[in-house]
Parts: structure tokens; C-alpha cells; sequence
């Protein structure tokens, strides 16, 4: 049974059976591109990570599921249990130099009755010669397959990925669309108003709209034609504060509404006019960003404070101050409620999504790159004046552009975002993320 889109792979283990080392070397042999973003604090305990071509959200619940109150082997029962209500793939680590113990019979007659795929692993061993000795009494456990590896030494490792690889579908086309279909996902905390802000955009009460936070548990796809052009609208679950999330599966929905950014082009976070601006709306912001989406910022229940212009104008003066790193991103003040400022909606998507994918010619980029650096001269770095000798695009959603220069680590972010603001204005991408990196060219002439 193989998994697609982007699927939520959970390691499941008892405490020093080597999840987290496993975690580490699958996350640290990731080939994503990694792009830190000022203000966003990442979790450290899952992580996005392409394999070869596979996509896929890699869980360590040693961070998800860590209650020391819990006796051992009901802790890793719930651990299990979690995995299976919510996980796609399930790696279960246990310990090759321990030996088998009475957890993991336990967790594995649980693991029996799914049919998602398991991966029994055997951490610690080392070579064939161990692999020999240390399988042979897990053998007891009945199960078809034992991959074994040693975490922290690579042995077995590149087998185990590659038994992953098969279950997971490359390049998942998805569900057939209109061609041109511009995929929009809505994100934010619980009881933020996503489900009533779709159903007041379709028209008709496709989604379940309750009161109570949590009820959407995976994400839900709508698709919409509106005017020439079709949508997918996508509902997610809320993206709840850490400290208060303590049900084990929402923290699961939570991935899920994280893996959602992998099939969506443009992400809409929804904010709450009632309450402002939280911490948690800047995490599920720096989310997108993570993932190099289109972005819109939407303050929906305005209604609320319509009367109120200084409540108005202090809840946008927050974003400003505390989102300035996003200071592209259209911003609309909508109410689900009344309708209020929906139908801006569907024109701001439409120029996300044409500057999202726009692609330019390389003679108008350097031609910018040039004037740029006429108005406004590089730095000396080390003794010396930098150089940017040519630039070109190499990718679209978002727009990528690579500098030439004599001195990647000689741009200092200040000249970085000089670049980027150029760029903006020249190219006319105003309403979207942009991403400009700076390479040595090999062996420049001198000048």
C-alpha cells in the first residue's frame, strides 16, 4: 500500500533505543533546502525531509508524547496507539543490545492489527556479524521483516531509506484537476473561523462549523470554479499552541496540517480580530515561509471590531511590528460572518499566484542587477570591493534568482536585502516571497 502526497513517518520506541539518533541522521541526510527565517522558531521534533524524491514529515515522539509520569510500558502503548490513529508509516525502533522485552511484544501485538506499513527496526548493530547475533531473538516476535542498523554508525541505514522509498509514491500528481487549478490552503489556531470562511465562500455548508475547537481533524479539499479560473480550497485542522496541546492526536492533526503546505500554492492565515495577534499565528507564518508558499494574511472576524477604529488600528499596527518579515504578503480584513471584504479574496489569489510562478529573461535581470549596483555600490569585504558579475532565475513558486559573486560570505544581509528589494520593485514582485542566493564563481577574473 503506498502512501502519497507527503506523508507523516513517526519513529515509536522506548526511551535510548536510539529515536532521536535515527531522527537525526535521517533529517541531517535530508536534501531540502533549508531557509532560516528571522523570527520563526522551529520544533525540533519533526522535520520536512526529501529523500532521493521522496517527500515526507519525519515524527520523533520521544518530543511528542515525553510524559515521565507515565509508567514505562503504558507510555510506549499510547505511543503506538497514537501512531496508528494518525501516522502513515510507522518505524518501530527496539534495542538490539538489550535484547527483546515485554514492551515490545506488548507494542507490536498492537502494531499487528493495522494495516499501514510498519518497519520493525533493530538499532545497535553494527556489522553482519552482529546482525546475526543480535536479530536472532527478536526473530520471537513473529514478525515478517527485521530491518537491522545501527543509527549511530550508518550500518543498514541506506536499506532502511530505501525500503521507505518504495512506500512512498514519487512525484504524486494528486487528485485530476482543471488544468491551472491554484491550490489554496487555510491555516490557523482552533476556532479562528477556517471551515465558516470556506462555507461562506462556496455558498453552501460543505464543511462541518462547530464551536468547538479541534473539529476538523485532517485536512478537507474543496474544489471551486470561480469566474474562468478553478480553486482547491483546503481546510486544515488548527495549529495549536505547544504548552496546550495535550491530546497525543491533535498533536498528530497538527503535522497533517503542516504536511498540507507540500499540495498547496498559496497559504491564507487566518487571524482573530477578537483576540490579535499570538505568538502561535507568527509560528504558523513562519511555517509557510518555510516552505516557500505564496502567502496572504487574513484578519477575519472584523465585524467584531468594526466600530471600534482604535482597536482596528491597533491590531494592524501589531502585524506590522510583529510581522515585518512578511511585509509582502497581501493583508485582508474579512468577516465569515457577514461576508465582509470575501469577495477581495479571489483577486489578491489571482495576483499571488500569477507572481508566484512568473518566470523573467536573464537579460532584464542583469540589466536590474546592474542599475542596482550603480545606485548603491557593494561593500569592501576582507580588503576588497565585491563583485556581482551576472544573476539569473532558477526557480519559480517562489521566484529563486542566484547571484554570481567574488565573495558569497562578503554580502552582508543589509546589501542582501538591498538585492531583494531591487528586485521586488524591478520584477514587480511585491505580493510574494522571494529567495535570492549568492555563489562564489569559480576562479573570476580579475579586474
Amino acid at each position: 500500500m503506498k502512501q502519497t502526497s507527503c506523508p507523516i513517518v513517526v519513529l515509536v520506541g522506548r526511551p535510548n533505543v536510539g529515536k532521536s539518533t535515527l531522527f537525526n541522521r535521517i533529517t541531517k541526510s535530508r536534501n531540502a533546502l533549508v531557509d532560516p527565517t528571522p523570527g520563526v522558531t522551529r520544533d525540533r521534533h519533526y522535520e520536512r525531509v526529501t529523500w532521493e524524491d521522496r517527500v515526507f514529515m519525519l515524527v520523533d515522539t520521544g518530543g511528542i508524547d515525553d510524559n515521565p509520569e507515565d509508567l514505562m510500558v503504558n507510555h510506549i502503548r499510547e505511543q503506538a496507539m497514537a501512531a496508528i490513529e494518525e501516522a502513515d508509516i510507522i518505524f518501530f525502533l527496539m534495542d538490539g543490545k538489550h535484547g527483546v522485552t515485554p514492551a515490545d511484544h506488548q507494542v507490536v501485538e498492537i502494531l499487528r492489527r493495522t494495516e499501514k506499513p510498519i518497519f520493525y527496526v533493530v538499532n545497535k548493530v553494527d556489522s553482519p556479524e552482529q546482525e546475526i547475533e543480535r536479530l536472532s531473538p527478536f526473530w520471537e516476535l513473529g514478525v515478517e521483516k527485521l530491518w537491522a542498523v545501527s543509527a549511530e554508525h550508518n550500518y543498514g541505514f541506506n536499506s532502511l531509506m530505501d525500503g521507505l522509498s518504495e512506500q512512498i509514491d514519487s512525484g504524486d500528481p494528486g487528485p485530476e484537476l482543471p488544468e491551472g487549478t491554484v491550490r489554496v490552503a487555510f491555516f490557523g489556531r482552533p476556532n479562528v473561523g477556517k471551515s465558516s470562511m470556506i462555507n461562506r465562500i462556496v455558498g453552501e455548508e460543505r464543511m462541518v462549523v462547530s464551536e468547538i475547537s479541534g473539529t476538523t481533524r485532517d485536512s478537507v479539499d474543496t474544489l471551486l470554479t470561480h469566474g474562468n479560473y478553478s480553486y482547491l480550497l483546503i481546510d486544515t485542522a488548527g495549529i495549536r499552541r505547544r504548552g496546550k496541546t495535550t491530546d497525543k492526536l491533535e498533536k498528530f492533526s497538527i503535522l497533517k496540517s503542516l504536511a498540507s503546505l507540500e499540495k498547496c500554492d498559496v497559504a491564507v492565515i487566518l487571524l482573530d480580530a477578537g483576540e490579535g495577534l499570538t505568538e502561535q499565528d507568527t509560528k504558523v507564518i513562519g511555517y509557510a515561509l518555510d516552505h516557500g508558499r505564496g502567502l496572504i494574511i487574513m484578519v477575519n472576524k472584523w465585524d467584531l471590531v468594526e466600530h471600534d477604529k482604535k482597536q482596528q488600528e491597533h491590531i494592524l499596527a501589531e502585524i506590522g511590528r510583529q510581522l515585518p518579515f512578511v511585509g509582502f504578503a497581501p493583508l485582508l480584513k474579512v468577516s465569515a460572518k457577514t461576508g465582509y471584504g470575501v469577495k477581495r479574496l479571489f483577486p489578491v489569489i489571482g495576483a499571488v499566484d500569477r507572481q508566484y510562478r512568473a518566470k523573467f529573461p536573464t537579460a532584464a535581470l542583469n540589466n536590474l542587477l546592474r542599475d542596482a549596483i550603480e545606485a548603491h555600490h557593494p561593500p569592501i569585504y576582507k580588503n576588497k570591493r565585491l563583485k556581482f558579475f551576472y544573476t539569473s532565475q532558477i526557480g519559480t513558486c517562489p521566484p529563486m534568482f542566484v547571484v554570481m559573486t567574488n565573495s558569497a560570505k562578503g554580502v552582508h544581509f543589509s546589501y542582501q536585502r538591498y538585492l531583494s528589494n531591487k528586485y521586488r520593485e524591478g520584477l514587480g514582485l511585491d505580493k510574494v516571497p522571494i529567495k535570492l542566493i549568492f555563489k562564489e564563481k569559480s576562479n573570476p577574473k580579475k579586474r
